[in-house]
């Protein structure tokens, strides 16, 4: 009897591999606008900066300036409303691109989404426990375990604006999708963990409005006229529950309909993402970072965040955690699945790429915020380790990414390349005759004008005073 034959092993998936052609351009044109973001951000950082410590006491007074009704229980400072009130519009951008990831990018097979997911939980848990141990031996407090666990998207984008780095998509898609995923878990600690007294007549209230916002959306009823002011009473319930009111922005950003229906070019999540996240790159974060990054840097300020164990924390959380727990996480999920590192990149770019997810900005101000609430010094000097941090880490990040630059410029410049001029990169048409006869065509017209001009070449060369 013949021994049966062995079936092949599966093929191994690839890491870091070409994305397909629309999630490409789905890529492309989200991280135009976080890159822009990202500079404005950092703009808006570095006036912060400068306006509390060159002019402190009015960048106090505006900060801490307060309106709204008090009768609904809004009657908040200038920086109370960046934080709860334009932040919202960040995390219902987040939302929308984690609904998106789920249900059509790189989160939607289980399979290629578990490396993303474990890449960015260990980079979440080793920031907290770089922390945690800092303070333990140094007899500090513990509770800002997850300021230190945020990767600033735009600001890492920003990063790459100005240190002019073509990183390839696939690279790109890395960072992006992790986080998405960071800013997944960063939402559930803040419910969790930062949720003390619960107004339960107002989180019924709130949820009783996100179930008409999805009864809403469920019967394609349009015009923002209709959800522009709902949303807003969803905000408010949520933020009188006692929950933090950035919740209800990732809640409704979750419900809009991310997939295509037969006809249409753009899902309605595709479409109000596109509108808003302008809005939120532009100008909600910025102004945030406007009223939070206000943090004095005197001499004594700085030499503190290496000597306090809390603030210690914070920067060791993010210039080391980070860079550790995504490199790590990422080697041992390849190292234990079928997943294997595209060839044309190395273990140094996911070391780089982790090293610039250390950049912790938006997110960490917000929870340092959160776990000192009250006790403003120390709310003041994690800021300032924050910044800090993160500036190591772009610092680091950016050193890291400069060395292989050029390996860089030549990945991209093969993924932009269109000879043909069909307006699709010539990578993605491989498999189409069209393509193939187009490029023939093109090179038959090249040789043409190059026999042509040897004929003039030689032609010249044959009268009597060319040269010998």
């Amino acid at each position: 009897m013949a021994t049966p034959t062995p079936a092949p092993p599966s093929p191994r998936r690839p890491f870091l591999g070409r994305l397909p052609l629309p999630e490409r351009n789905y890529l492309t044109n989200a991280l135009r606008t976080e890159t822009v973001g990202g500079v404005i951000l950092l703009v808006a950082a570095v006036a912060a900066l400068v306006w509390a410590n060159t002019f402190g006491s009015s960048y106090s007074s505006v900060s801490h300036f307060h309106f709204g009704p008090g009768v609904l229980g809004l009657h908040l400072s200038v920086a109370h409303w960046a934080a709860d009130g334009l932040l919202a519009v960040f995390f219902f951008v987040a939302g929308v691109e984690l609904k998106r990831e789920l249900v059509a990018g790189e989160l939607r097979d289980p399979k290629a989404a578990a490396l993303p997911v474990v890449a960015a939980l260990c980079g979440m848990a080793v920031p907290a426990l770089v922390y945690t141990l800092v303070t333990m031996v140094g007899d500090g407090s513990t509770g800002g375990w997850a300021v230190p666990t945020a990767t600033d998207i735009a600001f890492a984008l920003a990063v790459l604006a100005v240190i002019g780095t073509s990183l390839p998509a696939a690279l790109r898609a890395f960072l992006l999708t992790l986080a998405v995923v960071d800013d997944l878990f960063a939402i559930l600690i803040i419910a969790v963990f930062f949720t003390e007294n619960i107004d339960f007549v107002a989180l019924i209230g709130a949820f009783a409005g996100l179930a008409v916002f999805y009864l809403l959306l469920r019967f394609d009823v349009r015009g923002w006229y209709v959800y522009v002011p709902l949303a807003l009473v969803i905000w408010g319930l949520m933020y009188n529950s006692g929950i933090h009111a950035t919740i209800a922005g990732v809640a409704m950003g979750l419900m809009l309909r991310c997939t295509r229906r037969e006809g249409e070019e753009h899902s309605p999540g595709e479409r109000i993402e596109h509108l808003v996240r302008p809005l939120s790159a532009g100008l909600a974060v910025p102004l945030f970072a406007l009223f939070s990054a206000g943090v004095s840097l005197s001499g004594g300020a700085l030499a503190g965040v290496f000597t306090r164990p809390e603030t210690l924390g914070v920067v060791l959380g993010l210039v080391v955690g980070k860079t550790i727990g995504i490199f790590g996480g990422t080697w041992l999920a390849t190292r234990f699945t079928r997943a294997e590192l595209n060839k044309d990149l190395a273990w140094a770019d996911v070391f780089a790429v982790a090293a610039l997810a250390g950049i912790g900005f938006t997110v960490s101000l917000l929870i340092g915020e959160l776990a000192f609430a009250g006790d403003d010094d120390m709310i003041n000097e994690i800021k300032a380790s924050v910044l800090i941090g993160s500036l190591i880490a772009a610092v680091v990040s950016g050193v890291l990414l400069k060395l292989r630059v050029r390996r860089y410029r030549a990945l991209f410049d093969a993924e932009e390349l269109d000879e043909d001029a069909s307006g699709i990169p010539d990578i993605y048409e491989q498999d189409d005759p069209e393509y193939h006869l187009r490029m023939a065509a093109l090179y038959e017209k090249k040789a043409a004008e190059h026999r042509r001009l040897a004929q003039v070449a030689g032609a010249a060369s044959s009268k009597p005073d060319s040269p010998a």
